[in-house]
C-alpha cells in the first residue's frame, strides 16, 4: 500500500556534503498525493477541459498529422532555443546543406529533437516509458558532433551541475550513484494505476523531479520537456502529440527556472504545480486557435487560390500536400514527391510565388527555396504575442 500524502506537505530533499561541495539529495516521489489546495484543484479542471477541447478539435482536422509535424518541429527549435541554440523555425525547415556552415550545429541539435520526438511516440506502441525508453531517446537525441562525448543514452556516471563552475553552480544534482535508485522511484510514480494522484499533477511532478534528477550529463532539458508530452500521449490525454509547453516555457523562462528551484529551496511544489497547468491551459488553447487558423486557411486555399490555377489544380492539390507537411519547397523537391517534370513544377512554384502563396527564402546559399508564408505564419504568431501581453 502506497502512502497518502498531502501535495501541501511535499518535501522536496536536502543538501548533502560531498568532497568540497554539497549536493542535492531529493526525497522520493512514489506516494499517492492529495490535491488540498483549491486553487490547484480549480486549475486542474481548467487544464483538463483545456485537453478535452484539444482533443475534439484535432478529430475535426483532415490530416491532422501533416500539421502535427509542424507542432514537433517548431517544439524542437523552442526547447532547443532554451538551451541556448540560434536555429529558427524556417532554418529548421530547410535542409543541412542549405544552412550556413556556422549554424550547422545548432540545425542538427534541432533535428536530432525531431527524430527524438518522432523516435519515441512510434516506441511507445511496442513500449511503456520507462527508463529503458528514455535511455532510448536520449542516444537519438544526442547523436553527433556535440553529443558524441556526453554518454548518449547512458545515466551519468559522474557529477554534473548548472553554472559556470561545481564550486559557485547554482544548482548541483545528486550524486550520480543515487541515479539508479532515484529514476527507478521514478518510474514506479509514473506507472503505479494504484495511486489516485491525477496524471497532470503527476507528469507536473515527474517533470521537477527529472530536471531535480539530472539523469544525464547532458540534453537533461530537452529529454524532460519531451516526457511530458510522451506522458500525455501515453496516458491518452492527447489523441495527437499536438500539445507542448516549451513555448509557455521560453516566453517565461524565468519563472520556469524560479519555481523548479523554489521547490528545491522551499520545498513549494504547489506553487510549481499552478505554473505547470497554466502552461496546458494556454498551449492547449493556443494549439486550437493554431488548428482553427490551418482550418480556415485550407477553406481560402481550396475556394480562392486552386480555381485561379486552372488546368493546373490537380497538380495545385499535390503540392499543397507537401506544404501543409513542411512550409518550404523547390524544385526538385516538387519533381520527386509530386512526379513532375522540370518545367511543370518550375512553372506551378512560379504561379504560385505571383499570386502571393509562396516566397522566396533569401538564406538558402546553394538552391532556390520557397516558404509557404501563410502557413508558416500561423505557428510563427503564437510566439510573439506573449511578450506584447507583458510589455
Amino acid at each position: 500500500m502506497v502512502e497518502i500524502k498531502n501535495i501541501s506537505n511535499f518535501f522536496a530533499g536536502r543538501e548533502v556534503a560531498q568532497y568540497q561541495y554539497k549536493s542535492f539529495k531529493p526525497e522520493l516521489i512514489h506516494y499517492d498525493w492529495v490535491i488540498d489546495n483549491k486553487e490547484l484543484i480549480s486549475l486542474l479542471s481548467d487544464a483538463d477541459r483545456a485537453l478535452g477541447s484539444l482533443n475534439a478539435y484535432s478529430e475535426l482536422v483532415p490530416n491532422v498529422d501533416f500539421f502535427v509535424q509542424m507542432h514537433i518541429t517548431k517544439e524542437a527549435t523552442t526547447s532547443s532555443r532554451i538551451e541556448g541554440t540560434q536555429t529558427n523555425l524556417e532554418e529548421a525547415l530547410i535542409k543541412e546543406e542549405d544552412v550556413t556552415p556556422e549554424r550547422r550545429d545548432d540545425w542538427e541539435e534541432v533535428h536530432n529533437y525531431i527524430k527524438a520526438i518522432n523516435f519515441s511516440i512510434e516506441r511507445l506502441q511496442q513500449l511503456p516509458i520507462s527508463n529503458r525508453l528514455i535511455k532510448e531517446t536520449h542516444a537519438v537525441l544526442m547523436q553527433g558532433v556535440r553529443g558524441e562525448k556526453k554518454s548518449p543514452g547512458e545515466y551519468r556516471r559522474s557529477q554534473n551541475w548548472i553554472g559556470a563552475t561545481l564550486r559557485d553552480a547554482i544548482y548541483v544534482p545528486p550524486y550520480h550513484e543515487e541515479i539508479d535508485h532515484l529514476m527507478s522511484d521514478f518510474e514506479n510514480f509514473l506507472h503505479d494505476d494504484q495511486i489516485h494522484t491525477p496524471h497532470l499533477i503527476r507528469i507536473g511532478m515527474l517533470h521537477y523531479q527529472f530536471e531535480t534528477i539530472h539523469p544525464f550529463l547532458d540534453g537533461n532539458g530537452r529529454m524532460g520537456r519531451l516526457l511530458i508530452t510522451l506522458y500525455l500521449v501515453s496516458k491518452g490525454l492527447l489523441n495527437k502529440p499536438a500539445l507542448y509547453l516549451s513555448d509557455f516555457f521560453d516566453h517565461h523562462r524565468s519563472f520556469y527556472y524560479d519555481y523548479l528551484h523554489r521547490v528545491r529551496t522551499h520545498h513549494d511544489m504547489v506553487q510549481w504545480l499552478k505554473f505547470f497547468l497554466a502552461g496546458i491551459i494556454e498551449t492547449a488553447e493556443s494549439s486550437i486557435q493554431t488548428f482553427k487558423d490551418i482550418l480556415t486557411l485550407k477553406e481560402r486555399i481550396e475556394g480562392e487560390v486552386l480555381p485561379k490555377l486552372g488546368r493546373k489544380q490537380v497538380a495545385g492539390v499535390e503540392i499543397f500536400k507537401l506544404l501543409y507537411k513542411s512550409p518550404i519547397i523547390n524544385v526538385k523537391v516538387l519533381m520527386k514527391e509530386a512526379g513532375m517534370n522540370y518545367s511543370a513544377a518550375n512553372r506551378l512554384i512560379k504561379d504560385l510565388v505571383d499570386l502571393g502563396i509562396l516566397s522566396e527564402f533569401h538564406e538558402s546559399k546553394r538552391n532556390r527555396m520557397f516558404f509557404f508564408d501563410d502557413y508558416l505564419k500561423l505557428f510563427l504568431s503564437r510566439e510573439p504575442y506573449k511578450r506584447e501581453k507583458n510589455s
